[in-house]
Formats: structure tokens, C-alpha cells, sequence
């Protein structure tokens, strides 16, 4: 039995409804292999802005370190979108969560149910069998870098900037997952024009040595974003830099057919956050409709890779699986084939998996 302390952030929009079914999920875990989990709460994003000023307060922070695991929802709200000049946005509590926790690899399956192979723009004999881990640098590259404008601000500039220890790091966390894999690795840059990617790549080929076992295959960012598309079977982990991880990931996110499906990890030396990949989808928020599939794997997530707990893990997935079996939906998983009365609301189909749980 173990005792862990489980902090839930469910930020802004739709991560407030599909978070509150992730915690309901550890709950019957919890219950159901023994264990003891405590909660607490803490705000982030457009929320914790409205009560404190602050994107990221500093009570949340401490409560954040202070925790095993965080389960995350979503930040953002579309009045910023509309308002660049806006000093404090949401998107910057996510940013110093990130740096405060340390965490720098983000860690996004992308794992296909074969119940929803239909649901991708892909012919399903492409994806059938398609199973990629990816590994996102976080914390280096264009979004921490120097920025800024010259000449009267007609001209910005974005510093790109890794330090050789950061390469090192998040690659011997792909390189130990792809051991538990099908032992094939694929690092991504763009080596033939940035000397960031010369140097990653520098790094990956050292790092392999250690590594005689995992085949290591270089491809350059174009090469990938195509060949995802077209033989999505040939990856099996694949580690890549902050800012081509956020292309790439949100790619491979349609090849499972629904970003609503697809949870993530952040992770580092401390505490790991786990969160869906979806934003905060205020077109939909407070319909009951949003898809609490990814909060749940993500829950799934922090049970294997916080706890250790590779049962409990199984456990979730399995649900979730036998539940799309039986042929139940959200919204934005159905198709014209799907039959009315299975088609569920946020809680409906949270309710579904607790009880194959």
C-alpha cells in the first residue's frame, strides 16, 4: 500500500470538467489496489490571474514541489488572444511551472485504440499498430531564449539555445524508454542548417555509446513531419527539441484521430505533471461535453511514471479500451456510424470507465 500526496491544478475552460473525472479515476484506483492518495488543490492560468494577479501564484508553487505528482488540466481564456499587449497572461504560469519544477522532458504516447482508427483522416491500414512515444525537450531552444526588437521595432528576433547538459538529460530518458520499447530511437533536428542541431545531434551519437543495444536513426524535421504521415509504424520513441516537439506532437495527435484522446507527462528530477494534451476549449466549456479520455490516460500516465504503479496503470487503459470497444463516444471521437445513445457527455463516459475500473 502506498501513501501519496496527488496535487489537481485544473487551471481554465474544459481542464476544470475533464480533471475532475482524471481524480475520480485515481479514487477508484486507489480503492481498488489498496493505496491511500490525498488531495489538494491549487489554481494556475486565467484563474489564478482573476485572484491573485499572478499566473502562477506562489502558494500553488510550493504546493506543486511539496507533491508526488500533479494531475494538470489547461491554461488560457480568449481574452488574451485578442489582447497581445496583455503583461500577465496564462500561458506564462505554465512556462515558470515548468522551470521552477525543472521538468524537461514532456513525454506524449501516441497510442492507437483500434476502435477509433476511423476517426483519423488516415486509412486506417496505415495506423493500425502505431505506437510512438515522443520525448519534447522543454525547457531550452526559441521559447526561452533571448528576444527581442531593433531598428524602432521593425525587425525581432528569437534566440534558439541549448546547453549541452540539456541534450544530454532528456536523451538518456528516451534512451532508457526506448530499452523498454521495441529498442529503436529516432532523434530529430535539423542539422544541416542550425548549429543547435549540430550540436544535439553531437550529443545523441555520444550519449548512443552508451546505448549499444537501441538502434538510433537522425532525421532531419521535414523528413519526420512527412514520414509520420506516411509510415507512422516505422517510430518507436522519438526524441526532439522544444520547439519542433510542439509541431511534431500536435501532428502525430491527428494521426489518433482526437487531440481529446491523447494525455501527456512533463517530468524532470522532482515532481512530474500530467495533462491532457487539449487546451482549454472555452467554445465548449461548461456544455458537459468535453472528452475526458486524456485526462484519464493521463492519470493512467502519473500512476506508471510518478508512482511505479505499472498494474494500476494497465488497470485505466484497459478501461478506457473496453469502453470504446462497447462503442461508446464523446462528441468529438463519434462518427455519423455512431448510435445516439452512445454518444456521452463529460461525466457520462467518466462514469462508464470507473465502472470497468
Amino acid at each position: 500500500m502506498a501513501n501519496k500526496k496527488i496535487l489537481v491544478v485544473p487551471g481554465d475552460g474544459i481542464g476544470q470538467e475533464v480533471t475532475a473525472v482524471g481524480k475520480q479515476v485515481l479514487d477508484a484506483i486507489a480503492a481498488k489496489f489498496g493505496h491511500s492518495f490525498t488531495y489538494d488543490e491549487a489554481l494556475i492560468g486565467h484563474v489564478a490571474i482573476e485572484a491573485t494577479g499572478q499566473a502562477l501564484p506562489d502558494e500553488s508553487l510550493a504546493k506543486m514541489k511539496a507533491s508526488d505528482a500533479v494531475l494538470f488540466g489547461a491554461v488560457g481564456h480568449p481574452k488574451y488572444d485578442n489582447d497581445p499587449s496583455a503583461k500577465v497572461r496564462p500561458e506564462q504560469g505554465l512556462l515558470k511551472m515548468r522551470k521552477e519544477l525543472g521538468l524537461y522532458a514532456n513525454l506524449r504516447p501516441i497510442k492507437l485504440f483500434d476502435e477509433l482508427l476511423d476517426a483519423s483522416s488516415i486509412k486506417p491500414e496505415i495506423l493500425r499498430g502505431a505506437d510512438i512515444l515522443f520525448f519534447r525537450e522543454l525547457t531550452g531552444d526559441i521559447y526561452f531564449g533571448e528576444k527581442g526588437r531593433k531598428n524602432d521595432g521593425d525587425t525581432a528576433y528569437d534566440m534558439a539555445e541549448y546547453s549541452r547538459y540539456e541534450v544530454e538529460r532528456i536523451a538518456r530518458k528516451a534512451f532508457d524508454a526506448a530499452r523498454t520499447r521495441r529498442k529503436k530511437l529516432c532523434s530529430v533536428d535539423k542539422a544541416n542548417v542550425l548549429e543547435t542541431s549540430r550540436l544535439w545531434r553531437e550529443v545523441i551519437q555520444k550519449v548512443a555509446q552508451d546505448y549499444p543495444d537501441v538502434e538510433v536513426e537522425h532525421q532531419f524535421v521535414d523528413a519526420t513531419a512527412m514520414l509520420l504521415i506516411k509510415d507512422p509504424r516505422r517510430f518507436d520513441v522519438v526524441v526532439t527539441a522544444n520547439l519542433f516537439g510542439d509541431i511534431l506532437t500536435d501532428e502525430a495527435s491527428q494521426i489518433a484521430g482526437s487531440m481529446g484522446m491523447l494525455a501527456s507527462a512533463s517530468i524532470g528530477d522532482g515532481t512530474g505533471v500530467y495533462e491532457p494534451i487539449h487546451g482549454s476549449a472555452h467554445d465548449i466549456t461548461g456544455k458537459g461535453v468535453a472528452n475526458p479520455l486524456a485526462s484519464i490516460l493521463s492519470a493512467a500516465l502519473l500512476l506508471d511514471i510518478s508512482f511505479g504503479m505499472k498494474a494500476e496503470s494497465e488497470a485505466v487503459i484497459n478501461a478506457v479500451d473496453k469502453v470504446l470497444k462497447a462503442g461508446y463516444r464523446t462528441g468529438d471521437i463519434a462518427d455519423a456510424s455512431t448510435p445516439k445513445d452512445k454518444i456521452l457527455g463529460t461525466v457520462a463516459m467518466g462514469e462508464k470507465v470507473l465502472a470497468e475500473i
